[in-house]
């Protein structure tokens, strides 16, 4: 009856049918769009799959692509001046004497500043050793400059007899 195509359909009331996908209890379907994006989550989850067992895989070979290539960014052209070895080593301790000299500066123009002394340091005087060179009191220092003087007037008068022109 359904190859001849003239026959009209004939319908009975007492059958019907309900759609299975709008009935209250049915699933909820998903959009285009929600499933376009659900796709999308699933093939990034894979690619990152991928990635971390390339990195936690030591026996996985390296693809490489002969396409990619790298340049250096500080041998090009357009780069700014790299400092070499020796500058930049004199140039950090240049900085570190600068600091050091500054930290010096505060601690004698701060008078609010403790002085920090270590037990370990000491010194002793050099003029009070015991094999310091004798010094000589003011009373022998005003002696010698007179007998000095003495011998200069000496010498002059020496000179005086001396010179027969």
């Amino acid at each position: 009856d359904y190859s001849d195509v003239n026959k009209p359909v004939v319908v009975d009331p007492a059958v019907f049918g309900r759609s299975y996908f709008n009935r209250p209890s049915a699933d909820e379907t998903e959009t285009y769009e929600e499933a376009e994006e659900r796709a999308q989550v699933l093939a990034d989850a894979a690619k990152l799959k991928d990635l971390a067992t390339d990195y936690s895989d030591v026996n996985k070979p390296i693809v490489v692509d002969p396409a990619v290539f790298g340049r250096c960014y500080f041998n090009r052209a357009s780069a700014d001046e790299t400092e070499e070895d020796e500058y930049a080593d004199e140039r950090a301790e240049i900085l570190a004497d600068c600091r050091a000299l500054k930290e010096l500066a505060t601690d004698y123009s701060d008078v609010n500043k403790p002085v920090v002394v270590d037990p370990a340091v000491f010194g002793r005087s050099y003029f009070n050793r015991p094999s310091a060179d004798e010094t000589e009191t003011y009373e022998e220092a005003e002696e010698r400059a007179q007998v000095l003087a003495d011998a200069a007037k000496l010498k002059d008068l020496a000179t005086d007899y001396s010179d027969v022109n």
